[in-house]
């Protein structure tokens, strides 16, 4: 893959599979559906901020690759939209946000307790679903995931020294935190094919995963809230170290480094201080470093597929990569 992406869409990604996708939407309803009146309230405001099913996407494009039939694909990929829903649900909880895809989160909109409670909801309903397919394969890869993530939470949690926050401990976390999920959803997209394809595109999910995120903190130092859905500088307002921080770091004048000490040291830190934050991290390379590195995620995630067999899913799922280091719409 050159250096130079093509962009493309998620529409162009998901041309292969759109016709799944839509039964995905309907077996999410099916799942999660309740009789308890704030459940079913909650849920119906969930179904609402869903995203772009991204996560599906990539189970469905991996099976066809395969080249594999399996009737539960559209099934298993509404379990991992709605891991992937649990984990936003608690996130919010646990980080307070407000704003989620343009929307109040459960926890805004509900209360923090509302929120846990449906965040272990979601997960129930995604176990219940995987023990009636009757096949543990699935269960054990979703099983191993889910606990990879929240170790990565709470690896995030335990990050007391913001700025003795090193690349290495950034790639753990995002490694848990988001690639493992896209590494499984893939993973489990593969199971009826041969043992060489599922191996290659968890390993592809991995790689893609960690450039998803990557590319979305490079969106915290670049994008405004019309395009990301929460506001610039988010990251660091919430005194949360990613990759274009911990790159420019090193690089930066003990003033500066004084400066982005005075930022995590302020409770709610003002517009000021943070776009004047922003402008010395991307003049220390940090936004320059952090494209880098999700360029070269992109480049393994690209030559993983080569074991693949030529199909409009294989292509599909190259498009993905584009699409992550983008992150066009």
């Amino acid at each position: 893959m050159s250096q130079q992406v093509v962009p493309v869409t998620l529409r162009d990604v998901q041309r292969p599979v759109a016709a799944d996708l839509a039964h995905v939407a309907e077996e999410l309803r099916r799942i999660i559906a309740a009789d308890f009146p704030i459940i079913a309230e909650v849920n119906a405001h969930l179904l609402r901020m869903k995203g772009k099913l991204f996560r599906p996407t990539l189970l469905l494009l991996s099976s066809q690759a395969t080249g594999a039939e399996d009737a539960r694909a559209v099934t298993l990929a509404a379990v991992v939209e709605l891991i992937h829903l649990a984990t936003l649900v608690h996130d919010d909880s646990v980080d307070h946000s407000v704003l989620r895809r343009g929307l109040p989160t459960v926890n805004a909109l509900f209360s923090h307790q509302v929120a846990v409670i449906m965040g272990d909801y979601l997960y129930s309903r995604a176990i219940i679903e995987l023990v009636r397919l009757d096949d543990v394969a699935p269960l054990r890869v979703f099983a191993r995931v889910t606990n990879e993530m929240t170790i990565g939470e709470m690896h995030k949690l335990e990050a007391h020294d913001k700025l003795a926050y090193g690349e290495a401990q950034y790639d753990e976390l995002i490694r848990a935190k988001t690639a493992s999920l896209l590494s499984g959803a893939c993973e489990v997209g593969a199971l009826r094919g041969p043992e060489e394809y599922r191996a290659a595109l968890a390993r592809f999910g991995m790689r893609l995963g960690m450039a998803f995120q990557i590319a979305d903190d490079l969106l915290d130092y670049t994008a405004g809230e019309a395009v990301t859905g929460k506001p610039s500088g988010r990251d660091l307002r919430e005194h949360t170290v990613t990759l274009p921080l911990i790159a420019a770091l090193g690089a930066m004048s003990a003033a500066d480094r004084r400066l982005v000490g005075e930022l995590m040291a302020t409770p709610d830190p003002g517009d000021a201080l943070v776009a004047e934050v922003i402008g010395r991290v991307a003049a220390a390379g940090g936004l320059d470093y952090a494209r880098r590195r999700a360029l070269e995620l992109a480049q393994q995630a690209d030559a993983e597929l080569d074991v693949l067999p030529p199909s409009p899913a294989r292509d599909a799922l190259r498009d993905s990569i584009a699409y992550v280091v983008e992150r066009r719409s």
